[in-house]
């Protein structure tokens, strides 16, 4: 990375939402009806989504750019195994598509690449046994997984949400399908809530009925989905996280249109943090505005909500005055790494001071030397550390490819921030 010289003044782009494009994908897949979702994410994760609905026996055709995708729904039909799906390294592919085989008849086997074998299943596999499916994991519940689908005889089914939210998602996503329906009680404190409300915003879209009783109750009725015809995806939020924080960086100002008030995202938080250490935000039914004409102030924040951009503000919590510690994001720890752990191992060898602590981290603030950053094969550390080189000279990513998990191009728009910023300068 070559330090901007001058700060960030641009409109940005974003690519769609992962977790929006992946959610949409399974609701349109099971419903009656064709949907074309137009802004679709194109990425390794949302392509491991695709790949494994198609083997699933749902037919999806994409534009040439991939950002435009017609679903075929299936009505809750699968083809019947034996059927082999690969979730690569995706932990939303994983986590949605196993509850889905319950759905088929048949042995079904869902792989993955070997980092995912080595993240939290149990907890879904477990859930899926109570459901009376028949399920055979790797030992201590990893995948790969066969389960035999058209099991489920149980309309009551418990699961843990303090390691991952998406075990939840998972179970809702595919309850509309079954005959009566399923109720579903969380056990135990839910991480990553707003992730879960998303999941219900796009069933509801999709024409399913989700009542919930209580915070850790809810109630889904066995309808099925309807198409709505056509679903537009907005930009993602966590992606949007770095180039808010390459503007907070720089001292300068970027607008994202399309994530405005409203959003189902819950990393939308990000932008209003950044307003707490002294940013400049609006958000309105447009997008998000931030400027950051002064310096940021360190602070005290919990992001159990908005835990994607953790490593972002890592990131320029570097270049604030003053500590800032993060909270609430203990399960970060079984991501595509120990985020928090590598947060702090690669922020110190980078000079600057910094402490793991039991849900978060402590970042203090100070002048990064030239390293080159380790990844740990997670598209997030690569993303938010490339920040660091913003202002901080000789700061290289190592395997920057990685970032192709979720946002291809990445770096290429990091570059069209000083293009711009170099543009506004000219007399």
């Amino acid at each position: 990375m070559v330090p901007f010289q001058l700060p960030v003044d641009a409109d940005v782009h974003i690519p769609g939402s992962k977790s929006l494009t992946n959610r949409a994908l399974v609701c349109a897949a099971l419903s009656v009806g064709t949907t074309q979702l137009i802004g679709a994410l194109r990425a390794d994760d949302t392509d491991a989504m695709i790949e494994c609905l198609r083997a699933l026996g749902i037919n999806i055709t994409s534009s040439v750019d991939g950002t435009v995708l017609d679903v075929v729904g299936s009505s809750g039909h699968l083809a019947p195994g034996p059927v082999t799906l690969d979730a690569r390294l995706s932990g939303t592919t994983s986590r949605f598509v196993a509850p889905l085989l319950v759905l088929g008849s048949g042995n079904y086997v869902l792989d993955a690449a070997a980092p995912m074998r080595q993240r939290p299943m149990a907890d879904l596999a477990q859930a899926l046994v109570d459901l009376g499916v028949a399920v055979d994991t790797a030992p201590g519940g990893h995948l790969p997984f066969t389960v035999v689908g058209g099991g489920a005889v149980t309309v009551n089914v418990n699961v843990p949400g303090a390691v991952s939210s998406q075990f939840l998602s998972g179970l809702l996503l595919m309850a509309p399908c079954l005959p009566h329906g399923l109720t579903v009680e969380v056990t135990g404190p839910l991480v990553s809530r707003s992730y879960v409300d998303m999941t219900v915003a796009v069933m509801r879209e999709f024409g399913a009925v989700v009542d919930e009783p209580s915070s850790a109750r809810f109630v889904i009725a066995g309808s099925g989905y309807r198409s709505p015809g056509g679903y537009a995806i907005e930009p993602d939020a966590s992606a949007a996280s770095y180039f808010l924080g390459a503007a907070a960086i720089t001292r300068g100002s970027v607008r994202i249109a399309g994530l405005g008030v409203g959003s189902p995202q819950g990393d939308v938080r990000f932008a209003h943090i950044l307003g707490r250490m002294g940013a400049t935000v609006d958000v309105d039914e447009g997008g998000i505005n931030m400027r950051a004409n002064g310096p940021l102030h360190g602070l005290t924040v919990d992001m159990a909500d908005c835990s994607d951009t953790a490593q972002t503000l890592a990131a320029v919590a570097v270049f604030a005055e003053g500590p800032t510690k993060v909270t609430g994001i203990g399960f970060i720890r079984g991501k595509e790494t120990n985020r928090i752990a590598a947060v702090v191992n690669e922020l110190r060898r980078c000079g600057i001071r910094a402490e793991e602590e039991s849900d978060g981290f402590v970042v203090h603030p100070g002048h990064p030397e030239p390293t080159l950053v380790s990844t740990y094969g997670d598209h997030r550390m690569a993303m938010s550390f490339a920040l660091l080189g913003l202002r901080a000279p000789g700061i290289a990513i190592d395997d920057p490819g990685v970032v192709d998990k979720t946002f291809p191009g990445y770096f290429e728009e990091l570059e069209t921030l000083r293009r711009n910023a170099a543009l506004e300068e000219r007399p």
